[in-house]
C-alpha cells in the first residue's frame, strides 16, 4: 500500500479580517482525501482548522474531535511551520499540502497568513514552503492554495533557482499572483475549494474512475470564467498518480472494470464492428436473453462515448434494423488499454 500523508489547514480566525469558508473548506478536503469513494483508505490526513471565536471567547468544537486540531487562539506561523516540515519529511510515496486561509503578496513574494500575523510581510513566506518542498525525499508532493496571491507560490525567479520546482512535484492555486480568492458565502466554500471537491467526488473522474491533478485542474478551469480568479497549475511530473478514486455512480463516469475489459471481446481488433440484430432488444418478442445482456454493456459503453452505431442515430435502431456499432476514437484507447493489461 502506499504511504501518503497530508496536511490540511483552514484558517477562519483573524482577529478583524475573519473569513467564513477557510474552516468548512479544510473540512471537507480532508474528508475526501481521506477515504477513496469507495470508503477504502488513501491519505493519512492531519487536520488543523481556526474557527472563529464565539461572541463568549471559546472556540467551537471541531467537528471531529480525533480527527481534528484547533489549537486555542488560532494556527500560528510557528505551528504552521513545524507542521509542513514535517510533512516533508521522511520518504513517502505522496506527501499534500492544503492551506485555505489569507495570503498576500509582498516585496519579497507571496505569504501565508496564519491567526497571529499583523503585518503582511511577517507571514509565513511561500518560497520557504517550496524550499522544504523541494528538498523532499517524498516521491511525489501535491501542493493545493487556496488563498489570495496564491499564484505567487513557485513563480519564476531567475535569480534563485529553488523557486523553480522540483522533480514530482504539482502546484495548485486558486489566483494568478495578483488576484484574490473569492469566497462564497450562500454555500459555505470557496469558489475553488468547492470546484475541488466536485471534481474530486467524481465529476474530474475517468473511465476508470481515477481523479488525476490534470483533470482536476482542466475541470476548476473549464468552469472559471475569463474575468473571474484563473487557477494555475505548475508541475514538474512524467505521469499522473491518481489522487483519489470513484466507484461508478451517479456523480462518476466510472464504468465497472469488468465490462470495461468486454471491449476486447466484443470487439477482437480497434477496427472490428460488432453486428447487432432484433434479438439484442430486449422489447423485441424474438429477444436472447444472451445477447440483451452484450446490449446492455453496449449500451453503457455508448454512453461513455466509447461506441457508436453505424449508420443510424440511436444503437437501438442499430439493432433493429440489423446494423452494427464501432468503437469511437476514446473507445479505441481504451481498447488498446485493456489489451496491453493495463486495465
Amino acid at each position: 500500500m502506499d504511504r501518503k500523508k497530508a496536511l490540511v489547514v483552514g484558517i477562519d480566525y483573524y482577529p478583524g479580517q475573519e473569513l467564513h469558508d477557510s474552516v468548512s473548506d479544510a473540512r471537507e478536503v480532508a474528508q475526501l482525501f481521506r477515504r477513496h469513494g469507495d470508503d477504502e483508505p488513501n491519505f493519512d490526513v492531519e487536520l488543523f482548522t481556526a474557527p472563529v471565536p464565539k461572541p463568549d471567547g471559546n472556540i467551537p468544537p471541531p467537528e471531529d474531535p480525533d480527527a481534528e486540531i484547533s489549537p486555542k487562539g488560532g494556527i500560528t506561523k510557528d505551528l504552521l511551520r513545524d507542521r509542513i516540515k514535517a510533512l516533508f519529511e521522511g520518504d513517502s510515496d505522496i506527501v499534500l499540502f492544503y492551506f485555505s486561509g489569507h495570503g498576500s503578496l509582498t516585496s519579497v513574494g507571496g505569504t501565508l497568513i496564519t491567526t497571529d500575523i499583523k503585518k503582511a510581510e511577517d507571514g509565513l513566506e511561500m518560497n520557504d514552503v517550496l524550499i522544504w518542498a523541494n528538498n523532499s525525499q517524498a516521491r511525489e508532493k501535491v501542493i493545493i492554495l487556496d488563498c489570495c496571491h496564491s499564484g505567487a507560490f513557485g513563480s519564476a525567479n531567475t535569480s534563485n533557482k529553488l523557486y523553480e520546482i522540483s522533480e514530482g512535484m504539482i502546484v495548485f492555486t486558486a489566483a494568478l499572483p495578483a488576484q484574490q480568492a473569492m469566497e462564497s458565502n450562500s454555500r459555505g466554500h470557496g469558489v475553488f475549494t468547492e470546484l475541488l471537491a466536485e471534481a474530486l467526488n467524481g465529476a474530474a473522474a475517468d473511465l476508470l474512475g481515477q481523479v488525476t491533478p490534470g483533470a482536476i485542474y482542466h475541470y476548476v478551469d473549464q468552469a472559471l470564467g475569463s474575468w473571474e480568479q484563473r487557477p494555475i497549475f505548475r508541475t514538474n511530473v512524467t505521469g499522473w498518480t491518481p489522487l483519489r478514486k470513484v466507484p461508478p455512480g451517479p456523480d462518476s463516469p466510472a464504468i465497472p472494470r469488468a465490462m470495461l475489459r468486454n471491449i476486447v471481446r466484443y470487439f477482437p481488433t480497434a477496427e472490428d464492428e460488432y453486428k447487432l440484430t432484433p434479438e439484442y432488444e430486449a422489447s423485441d418478442p424474438g429477444h436472447d436473453p444472451k445477447k440483451v445482456a452484450i446490449f446492455t454493456d453496449l449500451r453503457t459503453l455508448a454512453g461513455v462515448d466509447l461506441v457508436v452505431p453505424v449508420d443510424e442515430d440511436h444503437l437501438c435502431w442499430a439493432a433493429m434494423h440489423s446494423k452494427s456499432c464501432k468503437l469511437t476514437t476514446l473507445g479505441k484507447r481504451y481498447w488498446w488499454l485493456v489489451k496491453h493489461n493495463r486495465v
